[in-house]
């Protein structure tokens, strides 16, 4: 199935921006080996506990047997039952928060219907956006012949928007090669790497990922929005990262704000 574009007035793209006509084909099934060990603690006390989640370790455990794993198991261990208030994708690190107890759970599950917990992440992207700020409203669901990948549907799709503003261009390490150049893209999709701060307005599955993609500004590493490109860089993983988390507190309603930084 090819992403469909929004042509409601609902929907923004960055001028000149050009949306590939399909995603890459599904990438083979990875095979799950996170590394191990405790997840980085960046905040604890007796209602949440805050890590910095690396790539490639599920958030939950997955329905196999094979998937059970995952930060919120090896969190358990050291801080006994944990309550899921929300989640990144398996490939993304950074932030995230477990509750404590079922009271902080409800409490901050409000918090995030209500919108009030402010996120921001940072990517590299291949290309640069057309203006250094902007804002993407590309409604998505669900693909479901090809789950878990999300696709744009104007008619369909649930309301989802994303701020963005660049942070400057990026220098990879490792080293990627530059790619060669596409003359039929806009000039500013032909340089090869840009560093952007994301901040989420709504947060659907895969919004970042495919939001950036749609835009022709897919995420480095990203094997199921991204560029194919990506194959033999030696990249390893995608360079989408939760830096800042920012939350009242569930027993005393004080603001709390973490931040940790990428490794890319």
């Amino acid at each position: 199935m090819r992403p469909t574009h929004a042509n409601s007035r609902e929907s923004l793209q960055p001028p000149g921006a050009r949306a590939p006509a399909a995603w890459p084909s599904p990438p083979e099934p990875l095979v799950y080996a996170p590394a191990p060990g405790l997840p980085q603690v960046v905040y604890a006390d007796p209602w949440l506990v805050v890590v910095d989640k690396p790539s490639g370790l599920l958030s939950v455990p997955g329905r196999r047997p094979e998937h059970h794993d995952s930060a919120l198991l090896r969190l358990q261990q050291a801080y006994g039952p944990l309550w899921v208030v929300h989640r990144l994708d398996m490939d993304t690190s950074g932030l995230i928060a477990y509750a404590r107890s079922r009271e902080a759970a409800a409490q901050l599950g409000r918090q995030f219907e209500r919108r009030t917990i402010r996120k921001a992440y940072e990517a590299l992207v291949w290309g640069q956006p057309a203006s250094p700020t902007g804002v993407i409203a590309l409604p998505l669901r669900l693909d479901w012949p090809h789950r878990p990948r999300q696709c744009i549907d104007a008619v369909a799709g649930k309301p989802s928007v994303t701020h963005y503003a660049q942070l400057g261009d990026a220098r990879v390490l490792p080293p990627v090669p530059a790619p060669a150049l596409d003359t039929s893209l806009p000039e500013h999709l032909r340089k090869p790497f840009s560093r952007l701060r994301l901040t989420p307005v709504t947060g659907r599955s895969h919004q970042l990922r495919v939001h950036l993609s749609a835009i022709g500004l897919p995420i480095l590493g990203d094997r199921f929005y991204g560029r194919t490109e990506d194959e033999g860089t030696g990249i390893g993983r995608l360079m989408l990262h939760a830096r800042v988390l920012e939350l009242q507190h569930p027993d005393d309603g004080r603001w709390l704000r973490m931040e940790a930084s990428p490794a890319f």
